[in-house]
Order: structure tokens, then sequence, then C-alpha cells
């Protein structure tokens, strides 16, 4: 068996150690960067060890916070970085005032309202109760497909599909070639 930590072979008996809020098998010189434990229990919200010297440990449990879930079936929107500039300004709030109120950098936010980073569904959620905008919106179950008129010899390039989509849905009309 190799330490978890420092990547050697474990000779003696191995130690269970929590180093840095991670449970770890280590070997004995690595299990001084943490607390040992001895036992493990589950499902207790205190937890006490005896290190090899005896002198008992308590170690204790944080709850995770819940997390902010958004269901798959939302996509955020084309104009996020100007809605939630606009959005911000209307209330007055600064990228710092609106930062501390959400627990997010300032600068994510900068970076955000201008375009360069978008947002992830949690951020977004949080942004949408904030500034009370819709931000994720629900995603087409069927896009609209244009049928495409052509002669079995005439194949669809990407230059028609950018015309395509520029003439919102129509097909151009492909000349053919002698």
């Amino acid at each position: 068996m190799r330490c978890e930590v420092c990547g050697r072979k474990i000779h003696s008996d191995p130690v269970r150690a929590i180093i840095e809020g991670a449970k770890l098998t280590v070997c004995v010189e690595c299990s001084k960067h943490g607390k040992v434990i001895l036992h493990e229990e589950a499902d207790l919200p205190l937890k006490t060890a005896i290190t090899k010297s005896g002198t008992p440990v308590v170690l204790v449990q944080r709850k995770r916070q819940p997390v902010a879930q958004v269901a798959l079936t939302k996509e955020l929107t084309d104009d996020y970085a100007n809605k939630i500039r606009v959005a911000r300004e209307k209330l007055l709030l600064s990228h710092e005032e609106l930062g501390l109120k959400i627990n997010e950098k300032a600068s994510v936010l900068k970076h955000i309202e201008v375009g360069k980073m978008a947002p992830n569904n949690q951020l977004a959620s949080k942004l949408e109760h904030m500034l009370r905008i819709q931000l994720l919106v629900n995603i087409a179950d069927e896009k609209s497909t244009t049928q495409v008129h052509r002669a079995a010899n005439e194949e669809l390039t990407l230059g028609d599909l950018v015309e395509m989509d520029k003439k919102s849905g129509e097909a151009p009309t492909k000349r053919k070639q002698s």
C-alpha cells in the first residue's frame, strides 16, 4: 500500500488522517500534517478521535450549504450581458456591491457584463434573483427546421447555410454550374 500524500510505500500500519479536509490513508510521517482518525463513526455531527499520544480530538462536520439548482432544460439568453448591466445600473449598484450581495468577485461580474465570459447556471440564477431579471429561458423542444428543395445532384454548402441564416431560414437557390 502507498501513502496518498507522499506516494511512498507504507511498511508499517497505514494511518487514516484528515489532511486539509480530506480523509486519506497515509504513512506515519505524513500523518503529522493532519489529524489522525482512529475510529471512524458514520453520520454523527461530532466525531472524536484519539491520537497516538492519547489526546482526544473533536472533529466537527460542517453542513454543506444547499446549491441553487437549475433544470437542464434552460439556457442563457443571447443578450445576457446587456440585461445584467442595465439591471445593475437601474438598482444603482456598483460591481463590488453586487458582488458582495451574491458572493461573487467584481472582476467576474465585469467580464460577464462585457461579454468576455458567460455565467454558469448557478451564477445566472443568483443574478436573476438579485437583479429581478430573466437570464435563463426554456430551450425550445423543437427547433424550426427549414425544408431545402434541391435536385438530387446538388449539395448544400456552408455558404448556403450562412445565407439561409441571414434570410431567416430560407435557402438560397443554387445555380447549376456547366
